[in-house]
């Protein structure tokens, strides 16, 4: 059994490895498992194994009757804050973002959002749920929740744009600081219905809290990411 995942992991990491230098390049039907097994001189179990990781990770799609084809790169989200990074970053990797508001709410402050707010009980806070597109594919599907008092009123043109840029422009409010929690969580049947994916499937789970340069919580979101549809990248600046 050891035998097995280390073969399987090592064809799966030189696979990868060969998709990320374009040898198998983006739409291009990838080799067969009789080929794979052929090369490495491997079993087809072992190979199978390699080749599901990889559609499940998000670098090949299975085309019934076709075979597998190289997928299209995952977008590249930086753990770093600017007013509008969503669109930002999708721009520069030449992707065309898009956010839908599927539900705006108001909610009565209680538990856990009236403490993490600072408000006394049932104070109204907006509960806002929105996807998130790259060229017309979900990745991300955000719940957000900001008090009634903070931006009173937002409404679904605001929501569809970046909501840091309309806190700031139209409540002269500026996020100072977020501070983002990483997880690895399993699509339930809310959160797969929503990413477009199946109940189970891997998803990268982030918990934002965004506070003015007081201190003051503005925003408090939860956000769910399609695991094979997504990657992150954090950068680091030291002093020299």
């Amino acid at each position: 059994m050891g035998k097995k995942q280390s073969l399987h992991a090592y064809i799966k990491e030189e696979l990868i490895e060969r998709i990320k230098t374009n040898v198998y390049k983006i739409g291009e039907q990838f080799p067969t498992e009789h080929d794979i097994c052929e090369e490495f001189n491997v079993s087809r179990t072992t190979v199978r194994i390699a080749l599901s990781q990889l559609v499940q990770e998000g670098y090949l799609i299975r085309q019934r009757g076709k075979g597998s084809f190289v997928a299209e790169p995952k977008v590249n989200q930086t753990l770093s804050h600017t007013e509008d990074r969503f669109n930002q970053q999708l721009k520069a990797q030449g992707k065309q973002g898009k956010i839908i508001l599927k539900k705006l709410e108001v909610v009565p402050a209680r538990g856990s959002k009236q403490e993490r707010f600072n408000l006394t009980e049932n104070d109204p806070i907006q509960k806002i749920k929105r996807i998130r597109l790259a060229n017309e594919e979900v990745t991300q599907y955000e719940i957000a929740y900001v008090p009634w008092r903070v931006a009173p009123g937002l409404k679904k043109e605001q929501l569809e744009a970046s909501l840091y840029s309309t806190l700031k422009d139209t409540y002269d409010i500026s996020i100072h600081k977020t501070t983002e929690t990483l997880e690895i969580t399993l699509a339930d049947k809310d959160v797969s219905n929503y990413l477009q994916c199946e109940i189970g499937q891997p998803c990268f789970y982030i918990e934002t809290v965004a506070e003015d340069d007081t201190g003051r919580v503005i925003e408090f979101s939860r956000s769910y990411f399609r695991g094979d549809k997504t990657s992150f990248k954090v950068e680091r600046f030291y002093d020299q």
